[in-house]
């Protein structure tokens, strides 16, 4: 898991929106449409996040609606300390 974190967050060029979508789920969950707004980022962008993250086993939601709402899997919180470390190296560049 730590591995896949590093690469979904650091190693490809969507990363620092993937950080943000994290942090705004570790908040509180969203749907898609909540997170766009909310990070004022277009909804496909998220919505393409999003799968990444799902795929890699880094979030999780809540159904395939399109209300569905999105949080960190329980592997995530598992390792959230190699999140949060990720984090504070992607704030730094």
């Amino acid at each position: 898991m730590e591995a896949a974190l590093w690469y979904v967050l650091t190693g490809t060029r969507g990363g620092t929106n993937r950080v943000r979508l994290l942090r705004a789920m570790d908040e509180r969950p969203r749907n898609a449409n909540q997170l766009a707004d909310d990070l004022d980022l277009d909804y496909k962008t998220v919505r393409h996040h999003l799968e990444v993250l799902v795929d890699n086993g880094v979030v999780e939601n809540s159904g395939d609606d399109y209300g569905a709402v999105y949080l960190p899997t329980d592997s995530a919180r598992h390792h959230w300390d190699t999140i949060e470390e990720i984090m504070e190296q992607v704030d730094e560049s």
